[in-house]
């Protein structure tokens, strides 16, 4: 008898096709996430589970599933998994990371050159009919070229987006992790080449400051009132992370009172839902988390999750596990 599974959302064709050659899928084929209790109700005689960010596994959720013997997160990010009480119980966590840092960080770029140059803010002033014509001193935005990129979080996505800073005569500090025994530069980063600093001195001295760590409770708002009024006036601020790894009320703020000179988001603390502070200000790039989202790398997620579901409820070991270490 094949194992059971429970997909929270509807996958690409071939991942979809992948699973159901070793499993009986229950596909969850809703848009919304699942109800907690309909999730619960759900995960009953299930070995397995192939979930994105947006569904909660908790220690409740888990203990509610006695057979499960595999979480698939489709995604790098797992803060909404209980990862401690899972592997407690036996159960195998997987994410999917490696096959969106590309895509990532080319959003990220993206985002960096949108708020730099005004991009989206000249789209919607062209849109509603407001643009007059050219002028020399008309919408006015920053070059990158000669300043500096602050990458908080020097782990794939950031090195990455680090790797890419030449192309704009960019040079780069790193704060956020610890470096390996004895380097002090980025000399892994496939032809980038960055230097560590603490977070503050990057705050400080950086004219685009870019979020790249995992969400925990240590980054949790680490970008903070306090960290917002040690940027530079002119600095710009990138967030492709987590929504909440940033204060969004402490945003808000700070652009309103132009301690910062803007910022360029991904990630909202309340997803789907977005500040109404955010949504008024000129100087904001929004994106609707966009992040992952071509349509090779969503492909590639879901079929790495589905081959971690099937490896591990197979016998086999997991293609990519959450380490011990990340747990």
């Amino acid at each position: 008898m094949k194992p059971a599974v429970l997909v929270t959302q509807r996958l690409p064709a071939a991942a979809m096709a992948q699973l159901a050659s070793g499993c009986t899928v229950d596909l969850h084929a809703g848009r919304d996430p699942l109800p907690p209790a309909e999730l619960r109700g759900r995960l009953q005689g299930k070995a397995g589970l192939v979930c994105l960010f947006q569904d909660t596994i908790d220690r409740r959720l888990l203990e509610a599933a006695p057979d499960l013997r595999v979480v698939a997160n489709v995604g790098v990010g797992y803060d909404h998994i209980d990862v401690a009480c899972a592997r407690s119980r036996g159960i195998v966590v997987t994410n999917t990371p490696d096959v969106l840092t590309a895509a990532v960080a080319e959003l990220t770029w993206g985002l960096i050159l949108a708020v730099s140059r005004r991009i989206a803010e000249g789209d919607r002033l062209i849109r509603a009919g407001r643009w007059q014509g050219w002028t020399l001193d008309f919408m006015l935005g920053a070059e990158l070229h000669g300043k500096q990129l602050g990458i908080v979080g020097p782990g794939r996505i950031g090195r990455a987006v680090a790797e890419r800073a030449a192309a704009f005569g960019m040079r780069v500090v790193a704060a956020g992790r610890e470096p390996p025994a004895g380097a002090s530069r980025g000399a892994d980063t496939a032809g980038g080449d960055w230097r560590r600093v603490l977070l503050d001195e990057l705050l400080v001295t950086s004219d685009v400051v870019s979020l790249h760590v995992p969400l925990s409770p240590g980054t949790r708002h680490l970008v903070d009132r306090r960290a917002l009024t040690r940027m530079k006036r002119t600095a710009l601020l990138i967030n492709t992370a987590r929504g909440a790894v940033v204060d969004e009320a402490a945003l808000v703020w700070a652009l309103q009172e132009r301690l910062i000179a803007g910022a360029a988001l991904d990630v909202y603390e309340r997803e789907p839902a977005v500040a109404q502070g955010l949504l008024a200000l000129e100087n904001v790039v929004l994106a609707p988390h966009l992040g992952s989202g071509t349509r090779e790398t969503r492909a590639a997620m879901a079929e790495l999750a589905v081959a971690n579901a099937l490896a591990v409820l197979g016998g086999k070991p997991p293609l990519t596990p959450v380490a011990p270490r990340e747990a």
